[in-house]
């Protein structure tokens, strides 16, 4: 093994797409530059593996092939093609659709109104205490200095995280905290906005939106602090944020609530308000 590369107690490779994202955070920073630059690439575009092609990637990543092949070695796989076959396999059983998460819910004899409260509400307590348990106090208080310095806050979050930014954008509106939400209306990013002396809190869970970020990278590119709010292990917006929060919302019949991620998204707006006020 050439020198300065990780070692790994195990040469298996990952059994799941969770254990490649934590072998992959696990190896990072550890690595020479060209493996590096694959460990970069790969994290912000793990849901184009499955697809892609040695050629292809090491073109994102701006290696030669060999480079790729190297770096799946590390990870634990013989080559590129096991390491596809994992995603590959992953992709056929992705979550299934709405329609058949109902048909599962009524088969499982939940389908009954009061019954469907009684499980989401024990799927949310679950998630509550989760978040009172593992909650990074030294990554909040980053956090909540980083916002509160801000000029300005940028909220980024669609599909599922929609709520959560749309929420904040109200609150701060109330707490007298200048704020613009990125919503993606029309097409319209916003991303003019993003000034010098402002923050982005970029909210995106697994599989995480492209749209946060390709935001939060031009944030970081432009020298603006980036706040994310995701779920363990936050690989893909791990090289761009400079401060993470992570949450474990657990499900029920394969649909998320957003308890937990509200319950802290409220105590980031109200403590960052607070800041700005001392």
């Amino acid at each position: 093994m050439p020198k300065g590369e990780p070692r790994f107690e195990s040469h298996e490779p990952p059994p799941t797409v969770e254990a490649f994202r934590e072998r992959l955070m696990a190896v990072n920073g550890q690595l020479p530059r060209r493996l590096q630059q694959c460990a970069d690439h790969v994290a912000t575009h793990l849901d184009r593996i499955a697809l892609s092609t040695v050629a292809q990637v090491a073109e994102g990543a701006g290696v030669p092939p060999s480079a790729v092949m190297r770096f799946c070695q590390i990870m634990g796989f013989s080559g590129f093609a096991e390491m596809q076959r994992l995603f590959r396999d992953a992709l056929s059983r992705a979550a299934p659709d709405y329609a058949t998460r109902l048909a599962n819910l009524k088969a499982g004899g939940a389908g009954q109104p009061a019954t469907l409260v009684a499980e989401f509400v024990e799927a949310g307590r679950q998630s509550m205490e989760a978040l009172a348990r593992d909650l990074n106090e030294t990554a909040l208080n980053q956090a909540v200095t980083t916002l509160a310095q801000a000029r300005t806050i940028h909220l980024a979050g669609f599909r599922r995280s929609f709520p959560v930014a749309s929420y904040l954008a109200y609150v701060f509106d109330k707490l007298g905290v200048p704020a613009v939400l990125h919503d993606g209306v029309a097409g319209l990013g916003h991303r003019s906005t993003l000034q010098p002396g402002d923050a982005l809190l970029a909210i995106t869970f697994a599989p995480y939106s492209e749209e946060t970020l390709a935001l939060a990278a031009q944030a970081r590119d432009r020298g603006i602090p980036v706040v994310a709010l995701t779920d363990p292990p936050a690989s893909q917006i791990s090289g761009l944020a400079d401060t993470i929060l992570t949450v474990t919302e657990i499900d029920f019949g394969a649909f998320r609530s957003l308890s937990a991620v509200i319950a802290l998204a409220l105590s980031l707006a109200v403590a960052v308000a607070a800041r700005r006020e001392s």
